[in-house]
């Protein structure tokens, strides 16, 4: 341990003297309170440490020691259903270790409550020869997560012991006879450096869908197991909330919430939700899947910089069991903000509106960190990370810095609109400026999966809106009248798909989350709808006839949102009454034309 002295602070940055023998990235204890540091950079025997807790009321000459060690997460049972802050100190016991609604300064926690015993079961006997990821035995952390004990990172050998039974997560449960002699004892608790992404065998290409039960985004803008997306936005567009609908109800096995520099309010939200929300595939509590971090906008900003590393390594902790896991940052503009206050304060050269120079490789390499691999082990296990980040551009600007640095690396572009929103369209997911990369590749596992032609169908509703958006212009113009009858049923055709399928209601307890199945029936009624439509046109009906004729059928076609997922049939059966409306309608308009 190296000990110095404080010699300034400025707000949650302390330059301290006497640091020659720390490293950078050092966890420090900064003053009497023993606040904790981490050492930025260092100049001669001057180290400069970001302090993660408040810093009023330090002073120069107040001693500042090293750990030695960088900033790590514990990795264990007890993870799951538990709200942490940005350096995995978990709030619940904090509050009950310090009897306050608020952080104290310099309480020192573990990260992993120490008293609580799992029960462990071993997958493997004495004599097995293990590697690093190999998986030594289970704890059935909650009703739905089996938590995965696996050898850890450099350790491999012979198991010389194994127990069963009621162990904390720091007592010892297996020891490894590694091959230079030496004994490696295992807890069911392994730590980790945040900064460093945790090793794999292999990375694969992403192909598999992450079904989200949001129509705008699995139709049109779907997000791979192990791709990126990003959500960008201005104020009240609604990021949060397309971020909460992703958390309750994408098909993945965990899902870290990260809440970084956001409204308190927000937080509150997903707690007082999320409990009472029951998971579709599994029946449990969506807490019992759900690892949350809370690094709010009154929370130290410091903080915030470390939270979105602490949420991605305990994502990549349980890819590497064999999971699919979902991490959603919220926002990750707070986080470039939390950059951009430390590198001021520095004194460094700033780039693009104040942001560091070292901003866009940041930010890549968070989301380098997500994807598809082959997890280290015998097993070969594949497991899976998806980061959705909500980007908070000032005055919905996306040409500002984060943005576009954030645009480079992911695949995905949720662009939320404002005049949508305006508009009470939500989500609103502007469908003419948003983007995947994945349609392609998601569009031939579907086909080949599920045995249909879902990316034409994707593709003609795309092209019905985009077709639209032309005609619109003309509208405005000179009127709706002077649209030819065909283009008049283009642009029903639209209204149908934006109003009766893209939007969603989050509020609604039928509404919140369609399955696939669901989907792709409500938009085969709107696309057959439109094709029967038009060839009573090239039949002889007339518009107004087919409008008239099909009041009830629309509305049931546009009711089919709310009709609950055990009554699937009732939509899929709509087709056949679709049929029958229309050929009745050219059945009646042809007779009037030959009486005429």
């Amino acid at each position: 341990m190296n000990q110095g002295k404080i010699i300034k602070v400025s707000g949650p940055l302390v330059i301290a003297s006497g640091m020659q023998e720390a490293n950078i990235q050092d966890i420090c204890r900064v003053g009497e309170l023993g606040l904790i540091g981490e050492i930025i950079e260092m100049r001669r025997d001057q180290a400069s440490i970001q302090v993660y807790e408040e810093t009023s009321g330090l002073r120069p000459g107040e001693p500042v020691v090293t750990t030695g060690s960088p900033l790590s997460v514990e990795l264990g049972p007890g993870l799951i259903s538990q709200m942490f802050d940005g350096i995995q100190r978990p709030l619940e016991h904090f509050k009950a270790v310090t009897n306050s609604d608020f952080l104290i300064r310099g309480v020192a926690i573990a990260n992993l409550n120490r008293e609580v015993k799992w029960s462990f079961k071993p997958s493997k006997a004495v004599g097995d020869e293990v590697v690093a990821g190999d998986i030594v035995g289970i704890v059935q952390e909650t009703e739905v997560v089996e938590h995965r004990i696996m050898v850890p990172y450099r350790v491999s050998g012979r198991i010389k012991a194994i127990y069963e039974g009621e162990f904390t997560v720091d007592q010892v449960v297996y020891e490894i006879e590694q091959e230079d002699g030496s004994l490696y004892q295992g807890t069911l608790m392994q730590k980790w450096p945040v900064r460093r992404g945790r090793p794999f065998a292999q990375k694969l290409i992403p192909v598999e869908p992450m079904v989200t039960g949001q129509r705008v985004i699995d139709t049109f803008f779907p997000v791979t197991k192990g791709g990126a997306a990003a959500v960008p936005g201005p104020f009240g567009a609604g990021k949060t909330v397309v971020q909460h609908q992703v958390a309750k109800f994408a098909d993945v096995d965990i899902v870290i919430y990260v809440g970084c520099g956001e409204r308190g309010n927000e937080m509150t939200d997903v707690l007082n939700e999320f409990p009472e929300l029951i998971d579709p595939a599994t029946g449990q509590s969506i807490m019992a899947r759900t690892v949350l971090i809370a690094n709010t906008s009154n929370m130290p900003v410091a903080a915030r910089e470390a939270s979105i590393y602490t949420g991605i390594t305990i994502a990549e902790y349980f890819r590497d069991m064999g999971y699919n896991v979902a991490i959603m940052a919220d926002s990750t503009s707070r986080w470039a903000e939390a950059l951009r206050e430390m590198s001021g304060r520095l004194e460094e050269m700033p780039g693009d509106e104040g942001y560091p120079a070292y901003l866009g490789s940041r930010i890549a390499e968070y989301y380098e960190r997500a994807g598809r691999v082959i997890s280290l082990g015998s097993e070969g296990r594949e497991g899976t990370i998806t980061a959705i980040g909500a980007v908070s551009p000032p005055g919905g600007d996306i040409s500002e810095p984060v943005t576009q640095n954030t645009l480079r690396i992911v695949k995905v572009f949720w662009g939320l609109d404002a005049p949508l929103a305006q508009r009470r369209h939500f989500p609103a997911i502007n469908w003419l400026s948003s983007y995947s990369l994945y349609v392609d590749e998601i569009g031939q596992y579907i086909n080949q999966k599920q045995n249909m032609q879902w990316a034409e169908k994707v593709t003609k509703a795309m092209n019905i809106l985009q077709k639209e958006s032309e005609l619109e212009e003309i509208v405005r113009l000179v009127g709706i009248d002077s649209l030819s009858e065909r283009d008049r049923l283009t642009m029903n055709a639209a209204r149908m798909i934006r109003e009766d399928y893209l939007q969603q209601n989050a509020f609604d307890d039928v509404d919140t989350y369609t399955s696939f199945r669901k989907q792709v029936a409500m938009l085969t009624n709107i696309l057959f709808f439109d094709e029967e439509a038009n060839r009573s046109l090239d039949l002889g009906a007339y518009f107004t006839e087919i409008m008239e004729g099909t009041v009830v059928l629309r509305d049931r076609i546009a009711r089919s949102k709310f009709i609950p997922e055990e009554r699937i049939t009732e939509i899929e059966g709509l087709q056949e009454t679709i049929k029958t409306t229309l050929h009745d309608i050219v059945a009646k308009g042809g007779l009037t034309h030959e009486g005429d």
